[in-house]
């Protein structure tokens, strides 16, 4: 590989002078500039508000679409990888979408199991004992052979973290895992999270590098998380809690003006 597809250094994520453009129109680029580095193991969280581009953000981050402008390295390599012979490469990241995206003719368990039996050509016995495992770490067994229709939000939303763990990915994007969660689900995904990131016995003792989004930072203050903001086509590195909270930018200021007043 040329130099001018990887890098030297061993960040998970490198973005230099990176724009996003909308997913919804590639013309328009709602986020510019971006300047960020994600060393593994780390656990980011970035907040904004409704149509500020968090999602396009995560798809860019997830490769699903090429930066409109600037660099973006994955593991040192360069973004995004779609090339048969990458495969590998693009495996090593996962996603779990806001809705679960889930298939709805698949049971839950066919559902979870996919991307295991696909990438590793493996029957449904041969992976019924991995699929299992992780369909009891995520309390989801009760509903095994039933189809996403058949479950509630918060259970789909479970699936779909299921599906994105099943192949152990050293990078982990979550798009607004918390939103509309009710206290119960809300503490069951915050406390398997902060698992993963310390090193789950799931993901061998490996600390799994995690990056979601948001819309109150609140949510995820405490424990060793970095923090970031979108707003206003910016993308604002706070650092730790601490810092976050006595940032005196003003578009922080406006985020926890705003936060508390919905209280």
């Amino acid at each position: 590989m040329s130099a001018s597809t990887e890098t030297s250094t061993q960040f998970a994520i490198e973005m230099r002078g990176v724009s996003v453009a909308s997913m919804s129109g590639l013309n328009s680029v709602i986020i510019e500039d971006v300047n960020w580095n994600v060393a593994l193991g780390d656990f980011w969280v970035i907040g904004g508000w409704q149509g500020v581009g968090k999602t396009d953000f995560l798809m860019m981050t997830g490769g699903m679409m090429a930066p409109a402008s600037g660099c973006y390295y994955f593991l040192g390599k360069e973004m995004p990888i779609f090339e048969d012979d990458r495969l590998a490469d693009r495996l090593r990241l996962g996603f779990v979408f806001e809705n679960g995206q889930l298939f709805n003719h698949l049971t839950v368990s066919e559902n979870v199991s996919l991307p295991l039996r696909y990438h590793h050509n493996l029957s449904k016995a041969d992976a019924a004992e991995e699929t299992q495992r992780l369909l009891d770490l995520t309390e989801l067994a009760p509903w095994a052979d039933s189809t996403p229709g058949a479950m509630a939000r918060n259970w789909q939303r479970r699936a779909g973290l299921a599906r994105a763990l099943i192949l152990r990915p050293e990078v982990l994007l979550l798009d607004n895992p918390l939103a509309g969660l009710d206290l119960r689900h809300r503490a069951w995904w915050l406390n398997l999270l902060e698992q993963l990131a310390r090193g789950h016995e799931w993901m061998n003792g490996r600390r799994l590098t995690l990056v979601l989004t948001t819309s109150d930072l609140r949510l995820w203050r405490g424990g060793a998380r970095q923090f970031a903001i979108l707003k206003d086509k910016r993308f604002l590195v706070l650092g730790d809690w601490q810092k976050a909270q006595a940032s005196h930018d003003e578009l922080v200021r406006e985020f926890r003006a705003s936060a508390v007043q919905e209280d």
